[in-house]
């Protein structure tokens, strides 16, 4: 580095500069001296043709230096000259060769959406176009940058840029890599015709519980109940109990053996599973809700004495059968009356609520709530914060689809905004399981498939059966095409001989294990109902 210059040495640059000035005017007033003594001019006259000269000399060196510059640049090569305008393209050309094509339609709508940078892009031969009957599917691949997730968080700016709402769009991602997106564009409004409501083999043949139908008509649902519950929420006449229905049917098929316990509280709601449920409730008092949360919360205390017992033991765990607790309109249960005895009532609901649902999967007992009032104070939040499995009906607020989905929901990747959902197209909804989200539309099943359903449900139970006294009861009782016998009928029908009234009643009830119906109109004696409860449920 050259060091700044003192002060003695830039007054004597200075007065250099100034002499070599002087001596440059004073030769050039020497020769304009000459040329004015050659020509005879004026001081005038002589100056300004020296000027012009000047000028004449220095355009003529300047069109020679250009014809000279144009003459070699047609000689030098088209590379070259690109090589030497700017290092390096030629090499990048070399090694890359020509640029592949991109899929304008796709890049245009990711990166005005801001779901890819505006330097990327998405090429044509990373994408895959598949017309289907409900819309166009994309099948392609993101720049190394982006992930399915970026794509997530703009599904309503890339459905804009589609000219279509965000229901038009679903979203799929692939396991085996963060960069392969499936797109579909439905090309009209999701649910637009209904779809037929599966067979009983396309239920058995599904891996898991099926709750619907997707936007292109395939079977969705849950892999399993074990270990889950599920909260249903959405407004009144959008379908709830016509959903709940499809989804009591459904595991009616593809569980087969459970225990159904039903607490109506739309009083005629749920009326049609009634004769398969092992205890049915059409009420709307929370009394009720505490009688049948202390019944299930025992067995969840039977169940964990059994289970600790085996590991005591060292004994394989036992084996349960399932159990379903579903709660219609569950929000009126929360609700006292003003009273001290229904505020003591409402509070001990939400503490056995929240134990029942929390503690009772590890015992295979699940839980399912429906409410129309998807408020911050229609159900605990204590309880409502044990559900696995979210569905939410159309709602008309943010807060409340929260309230039904979760409050991180909106969060996750992909997320589907209940208020957009048709409010007119009944059982339409949002599942949220496993951490994605899945716009589906419930079944809605003919009485007839359900009742015959029901029916087979209950022969099967009946059918397996062991030989008891009970099995041999139920049956006297159907083949007979009565729902009540007399005690004295049904202890002549089991073998008892006892001639006194009271103690044969006393023999039939230790036979069957269960108590009568108790004095009736026609006497006392047993109700059918009961007594296939009785076989049909365990602990």
């Amino acid at each position: 580095m050259t060091k700044k210059k003192t002060k003695a040495e830039a007054e004597e640059d200075l007065y250099g500069q100034l002499a070599g000035a002087i001596g440059g005017l004073c030769i050039a007033a020497g020769i304009l001296a000459a040329i004015k003594d050659k020509l005879g001019l004026s001081w005038p006259a002589t100056a300004v043709v020296v000027v012009g000269a000047l000028v004449a000399l220095g355009y003529l060196a300047w069109q020679i230096r250009t014809r000279l510059q144009r003459y070699l640049a047609g000689k030098q090569q088209p590379t070259a000259a690109l090589a030497h305008e700017a290092p390096g393209t030629a090499l990048e050309a070399e090694q890359t060769g020509p640029q592949p094509a991109v899929h304008a339609a796709l890049t245009t709508a990711l990166s005005r959406a801001g779901a890819i940078g505006k330097d990327e892009a998405i090429l044509d031969e990373d994408v895959t176009v598949k017309q289907l009957d409900v819309g166009t599917l994309y099948k392609f691949l993101l720049p190394p940058s982006r992930t399915s997730e970026d794509v997530g968080k703009h599904l309503g700016p890339i459905a804009s840029m589609f000219g279509v709402t965000r229901l038009h769009l679903k979203l799929e991602t692939s396991r085996k890599s963060e960069r392969q997106v499936r797109l579909l564009v439905l090309k009209e409004p999701p649910f637009s015709r209904p779809f037929p409501a599966p067979t009983r083999q396309e239920i058995s043949a599904f891996s898991g519980v099926p709750m619907g139908h997707d936007v292109t008509g395939k079977l969705v649902g849950v892999p399993t109940f074990d270990k889950a519950s599920l909260l249903v929420g959405g407004m009144t006449q959008t379908g709830k109990t016509t959903l709940v229905n499809g989804i009591i049917t459904c595991l009616l098929i593809a569980y087969g053996d459970f225990d159904l316990y039903l607490l109506d509280g739309k009083l005629c709601g749920l009326t049609e599973f009634q004769k398969v449920a092992v205890r049915y409730e059409a009420s709307d008092d929370p009394a009720v809700l505490e009688s049948m949360l202390d019944e299930l919360n025992a067995r969840v205390d039977d169940r964990y004495t059994k289970m600790q017992e085996a590991k005591r033991n060292r004994q394989p765990a036992p084996v349960f059968k399932p159990v379903f607790f579903i709660i219609d309109e569950a929000a009126d249960f929360y609700v006292d009356n003003g009273s001290r005895e229904s505020q003591e009532t409402v509070r001990q609901n939400e503490d056995k609520s929240r134990k029942l649902v929390s503690k009772s999967l590890e015992s295979g007992i699940s839980t399912i709530m429906m409410t129309q009032r998807p408020s911050n104070d229609a159900i605990p939040v204590k309880v409502r914060d044990q559900f696995l499995y979210r569905l939410c009906l159309y709602v008309a607020a943010k807060g409340t689809a929260k309230v039904a989905l979760g409050d991180s929901y909106f969060e996750t990747v992909a997320p589907i905004h209940p208020a957009l959902l048709d409010p007119k197209i009944p059982g339409q909804a949002v599942l949220f399981a496993g951490g994605s989200s899945a716009l589906i539309r419930g079944f809605w099943f003919a009485d007839e498939f359900i009742w015959r359903t029901v029916d087979e449900a209950i022969a099967g139970r009946e059918k397996a059966l062991p030989e008891s006294p009970l099995k041999k009861a139920i049956e006297l009782m159907r083949s007979s095409g009565v729902d009540f016998m007399l005690t004295a009928d049904l202890a002549a029908a089991l073998g008892v001989t006892e001639t006194d009234p009271a103690e044969a009643g006393k023999q039939v009830k230790e036979l069957l294990g269960v108590p009568s119906a108790g004095r009736t109109a026609k006497g006392r004696g047993y109700k059918l109902a009961d007594l296939v409860t009785a076989a049909t449920s365990a602990s």
